[in-house]
């Protein structure tokens, strides 16, 4: 049995869950998200708490039950609380703004990078060198994070470029003088 898949999901204050055969609805004060349920697994509510459960000992149903636990979770989380990645630019001169649903990068290219938000993601300029990515669904949000990451990665010898707060950029030694 899956140790994440056991797990019962509590339904947090102010969130609201639906089933209707495989389709689970989650609707919270910051919006409302969809997930179908592979087959195979199957989960029901009780005493405000979400059980995810698998019908058989097959390969397939096992691989998906705590991935489906924690989608579910992930969604109750999203509606009720939200999810945030916040970037931080580091480079002379490299800098973002917020156009509208337009993030506006500088990043040393010969042009500015314009990266448009997509639909349920919303972003925060802080200070031009700190950008917080926001929004109800964790894989939305995170793949936003990693494009805009994308852009320019920190590089191993100055450190300039995107990256996460707080993650550690692994710096190399620059060029022997001889």
């Amino acid at each position: 049995m899956s140790r994440i898949g056991k797990v019962p999901i509590p339904i947090s204050q102010g969130a609201e869950v639906k089933l209707e055969g495989s389709i689970v609805e989650v609707k919270g004060p910051k919006g409302i998200l969809y997930h179908t349920i592979p087959e195979g697994i199957f989960s029901q509510i009780e005493d405000g708490m979400i059980y995810v459960k698998r019908n058989g000992d097959a390969k397939r149903a096992r691989s998906l039950h705590g991935l489906t636990r924690t989608l579910i979770a992930n969604m109750v989380t999203g509606v009720t609380q939200g999810f945030e990645k916040r970037l931080e630019i580091v480079g002379v001169g490299y800098r973002a703004n917020l156009q509208g649903r337009t993030l506006q990068l500088s990043l040393g290219y010969s042009h500015p990078v314009i990266y448009p938000l997509p639909d349920g993601i919303e972003a925060v300029v802080e200070g031009q060198t700190k950008i917080i990515v926001k929004g109800i669904d964790k894989q939305k949000v995170g793949q936003a994070a990693a494009e805009i990451r994308g852009f320019r990665k920190p590089e191993p010898y100055k450190g300039k470029g995107i990256r996460y707060a707080g993650e550690q950029v692994r710096r190399k030694a620059g060029k022997a003088k001889g």
